[in-house]
């Protein structure tokens, strides 16, 4: 007999080629009569006619926002925001627009409107993460997810492959941890399954720039569903590891990611089989973790974390501090096991057959 619990963030969703137009229409929507608009570098043009069409509603602009949300880019944002007196914040980008948005939203209270361009899957969750320190702090609350969020495949028409294909794994991730969450339940494990399946179907023709409307919608379809589905999963080695490795080291936020999630996967393949056997079903594979691995060599992305600069002699320290305060995961943490993934990760190995 079922028996769970499935919880849901309220969140308007336009979806469809062109709707980028609409941002105007949704501030206004809210309210809104001073908008902060965040963009990162790639998304200038679309940022520039989103505020001619927002006209007096246009308060202040951010261009580049970077990776891994530096808290002095937080604090001088609110900063901005509240002596501009905005009402409301608009985020065209990837996950470092819509990080910083929510590291806004975290202090103010504004209202995100997030217009993803990658498949980062940020944009639907109450997910916040902030770098200080000697890491990246992380957190959830309901005031950082955004009120309404655009999704135009169009955005994704001009994304190189070596960007596409680490966001799209990225997000793929989201899911592949809602598959083994401590909450799963089956509604969740259906969106997971269904926003792998697209991903993995509409990424290819993306990285290879043969892709028409269709897979590039199917993408972008599959970015939704898996962040959904980590909008209420909770997250598990996988996400601490990244956590760790990219909050300490400087490494890329969706590379290392793509990296790490066939080992991680790996890790997991004993103590959650239906996950596994759900994961390589979407995939089309014989193994979960190695069809993740053999995903990113098909669509060119890194698969080894000496690649991105990480120095071999920092794996002993990012197994200790992943290790010191784990997450929940299927398979017991152990620092040798973790040792040893961060190993494989580190050279790029491909994970055993029977994952």
């Amino acid at each position: 007999m079922l028996d769970f619990i499935y919880q849901a963030f309220a969140a308007r969703i336009v979806f469809g080629s062109g709707k980028v137009s609409e941002i105007a229409a949704e501030v206004d929507r809210l309210g809104g009569k001073s908008a902060l608009v965040i963009s990162t570098g790639s998304q200038r043009a679309v940022a520039d006619a989103a505020i001619e069409r927002l006209g007096g509603n246009f308060a202040v602009r951010i261009d580049g926002a970077v990776m891994h949300v530096p808290r002095a880019d937080v604090n001088d944002a609110v900063a901005l925001a509240r002596r501009q007196g905005c009402d409301s914040v608009v985020a065209i980008g990837g996950g470092s627009a819509i990080g910083l948005a929510k590291g806004i939203a975290l202090d103010t209270g504004l209202p995100v409107i997030a217009v993803p361009s990658t498949y980062a899957g940020s944009e639907m969750t109450d997910i916040w993460g902030i770098s200080e320190g000697d890491g990246k702090v992380t957190g959830r609350a309901p005031v950082v997810v955004p009120k309404c969020v655009i999704y135009d495949p169009d955005l994704t028409r001009d994304l190189p492959a070596r960007l596409a294909g680490p966001s799209g794994i990225n997000a793929i991730a989201h899911s592949v941890e809602a598959l083994y969450a401590q909450n799963r339940n089956p509604v969740l494990s259906m969106i997971a399954e269904e926003g792998i399946r697209a991903l993995a179907s509409g990424l290819p023709a993306v990285c290879a720039g043969s892709a028409g409307d269709e897979e590039r919608g199917r993408a972008v379809y599959g970015a939704f569903m898996c962040g959904l589905a980590l909008a209420t999963a909770t997250m598990g080695i996988h996400h601490k590891l990244c956590h760790v490795v990219g909050g300490t080291f400087g490494l890329p936020h969706a590379e290392t990611h793509t990296i790490v999630l066939p080992h991680a996967t790996h890790y997991n393949r004993d103590a959650a089989p239906e996950a596994m056997a759900a994961v390589a079903r979407a995939l089309g594979a014989d193994s979960a973790a190695g069809g993740l691995f053999d995903l990113a060599l098909r669509i060119g992305a890194p698969t080894a974390l000496r690649d991105l600069g990480l120095e071999e002699e920092n794996l002993d320290r990012a197994a200790d501090i992943a290790t010191a305060a784990p997450y929940y995961n299927p398979q017991p943490v152990d620092r040798d096991g973790v040792r040893r993934l961060l190993d494989d990760a580190f050279h790029g190995r491909r994970p055993g057959s029977d994952a």
